[in-house]
């Protein structure tokens, strides 16, 4: 464990994710203690500027605290891209298992299915999916689940192909264990470092859907997020810049972050492609 810091901490850009990301987490947690009162009440005059009177961040074309707006919605953002990441990798990674560990047709069926949902743009689908289902929290998160899961199945896949033949797998069936202790206790385990890097990168996508889901109309009315927030200011962008701007820094700011912190965990999981890059492994 202290090796893998150490590689993890060489790369600067990583140990800077990190701590935004851990800053970003932190004012999501700590939302309701610094902001206690609904981030939908309507507290100062309008279109108040940032710091006049306790605005921080300014006040909205309702007289809405904007910056309780964007720590609350930190809530929604880290919660609907880390539990759609989750839901994404139970399914790529069962399919991904079973057509890289069986092979033959089961293979050929997985993988047809999953091209047939690559086929569909992500952002269309998932728009027709939480139109179908009509704009809740449930909805939004099941939608981006739908369209995660497609290159979580092609990675695993590739990993147990790969790892299918080694002589620790094929000790395994020779002692007579059954094909879903060797998937998950031989196979899995030497698999992980992939979905360990891709679900960094997953949670980040999930958190840009959910922002243009929401930005057009198509989040949870009942939840305040980031991208309504940005919906919400963009008819009035010359006259309250800050309605728009301080919340799409947010989404940049937590994106840029899960991106860095994946970059940080590819170089400490993969020492060599570290090396290559330039970043020295300890």
């Amino acid at each position: 464990m202290m090796d893998f810091w150490r590689r993890y901490a060489r790369n600067y850009g990583a140990v800077v994710g990190l701590v935004i990301l851990l800053l970003v987490f932190a004012i999501a947690v700590g939302a309701p203690l610094i902001y206690p009162d609904s981030p939908w009440d309507m507290v100062a005059a309008p279109f108040m500027p940032p710091g006049e009177m306790d605005m921080l961040l300014g006040s909205d074309s309702l007289g809405r605290d904007v910056a309780a707006g964007i720590a609350h919605g930190a809530r929604i953002s880290l919660m609907v891209g880390a539990v759609s990441t989750v839901v994404a990798l139970a399914v790529g990674v069962s399919l991904g298992a079973i057509a890289g560990y069986l092979g033959g047709i089961a293979d050929d069926v997985v993988m047809r299915f999953t091209e047939f949902f690559q086929t569909i743009p992500s952002f269309v689908l998932a728009i027709l999916l939480v139109a179908i289902f009509t704009p809740t929290i449930g909805s939004v998160v099941f939608a981006i689940a739908v369209v995660s899961w497609p290159p979580v199945a092609r990675v695993v896949r590739a990993e147990f192909l790969s790892l299918r033949s080694r002589e620790f797998v094929q000790a395994a069936e020779v002692l007579g264990k059954s094909r879903l202790l060797i998937v998950v206790g031989d196979i899995l385990p030497n698999a992980l470092s992939p979905i360990i890097v891709l679900s960094s990168l997953m949670v980040a996508n999930a958190i840009l859907l959910e922002s243009a889901l929401s930005f057009l109309g198509l989040g949870d009315p009942n939840l305040m997020t980031w991208g309504f927030l940005i919906g919400s200011g963009r008819s009035v962008i010359r006259l309250a810049w800050w309605m728009s701007v301080f919340p799409g820094v947010a989404i940049f700011l937590t994106v840029l972050a899960l991106n860095l912190v994946g970059e940080g965990l590819s170089d400490a999981l993969n020492p060599r492609l570290a090396r290559k890059r330039g970043v020295a492994p300890a």
